[in-house]
């Protein structure tokens, strides 16, 4: 099997680069390593990613761009048979900053890569990796009680599949995300092709470049481990579903040898893997022994209190689980940063 992965050099998409190079497949990945460069970060990220996929020889890696046809047709060569569109701007206060780059990554980045394959290889099955921000302040709607250090649902246990997505404010990252959603529907409903559209929610992991505009779960981890400061925007009651990465490959995988045409999935830790941002700095100074400076400030346009996932739609279409607990992926993640600590200072 061949297989075209996005944005490779990216947390997700090197993950998932990796899964499929160990099934003894081969993978193209493809990717500008634009991320350091966007944030305006003074160090290499993605690099380390792009370098550590050279040691499988099944991996070809081609320095390219989404927006751009011919990178994507070379990437593409005579046809793959899956594309896991990774590739994408992933900062809610970037996209603030900079609407029209981030429109041009993620909407029509992600159209110029489903046409591609449509004329190169229509039948290829098309991934993509959407956002719970798609949902934008309509998931401020829900009923909330606050606790002493977290925001819970009143009257629900997650977020459905089901809950509009119009008429309400996204946040530009939220509406280009939105648009790539909808375009990878549309492109299995009027050209037939297998897609699968993926609303994630917290995905993290090991190789996750955080910084303060995104990525937070392992920016609280580096902040910790290196003595930096974090800034908390709003009260730090906000509350997440973590899932680790390699729980989400497997999702992927789990679509592509299924029977099913054309789905959209909520996918994330659902409400067995939640935690709060107070609660996730507690746990991680409990696990290091460590206290770095945390202050608050006020709280960002479109945050959403509390986003949890409904995940019993993909559990029962793709008999499919989260394995590994927060508790347990931060500590992986810590181990991570400790050995590799140099690339952060």
């Amino acid at each position: 099997m061949r297989v075209l992965v996005t944005g490779g050099a990216g947390m997700v998409g090197s993950h998932t680069a990796e899964y499929y190079a160990k099934k003894g497949n081969e993978v193209i990945v493809l990717d500008n390593l634009m991320r350091s460069k966007l944030f305006g970060y003074d160090k290499k990220s993605v690099e380390y990613n792009w370098n550590y996929l050279a040691k499988y020889k099944s991996i070809k890696r081609i320095k390219g761009d989404v927006r751009l046809k011919k990178d994507v047709l070379e990437a593409i060569g005579k046809g793959v048979d899956v594309v896991i569109h990774t590739a994408g701007q992933p900062g809610v206060p970037l996209s603030i900053r900079i609407p029209e780059e981030d429109f041009s990554i993620n909407a029509y980045g992600t159209l110029n890569v489903l046409e591609c394959v449509r004329q190169r290889c229509k039948d290829a099955v098309f991934i993509y990796c959407s956002t719970n921000k798609v949902y934008g302040e309509n998931v401020d709607k829900m009923a909330l009680l606050e606790k002493k250090t977290r925001y819970v649902y009143k009257d629900i246990k997650g977020i459905p599949v089901t809950l509009s997505i119009d008429h309400t404010g996204h946040t530009p990252y939220g509406v280009s995300k939105y648009v790539g959603d909808i375009y990878v529907q549309e492109y299995a409903h009027i050209y037939g092709m297998k897609t699968a559209v993926f609303r994630m929610s917290c995905i993290y992991g090991i190789r996750q470049f955080g910084f303060e505009d995104q990525g937070w779960v392992s920016w609280f981890v580096i902040a910790n481990l290196l003595g930096k400061p974090i800034t908390v925007y709003g009260n730090g009651k906000q509350v997440r579903d973590l899932l680790y990465v390699t729980d989400l490959v497997k999702a992927y995988d789990k679509f592509i040898y299924s029977g099913l045409r054309h789905e959209v999935f909520n996918i994330g830790g659902g409400p067995q893997n939640t935690i709060s941002l107070l609660e996730f700095i507690e746990a991680i100074k409990k696990e290091t022994g460590r206290q770095n400076p945390v202050s608050f400030d006020d709280w960002r346009p479109s945050d959403q209190k509390v986003y949890i996932s409904d995940i019993s739609k993909v559990k029962k279409a793709l008999n499919w689980n989260p394995s590994i607990s927060p508790q347990d992926g931060m500590k992986k993640i810590i181990e991570w940063v400790k050995k590799n600590k140099t690339i952060f200072r």
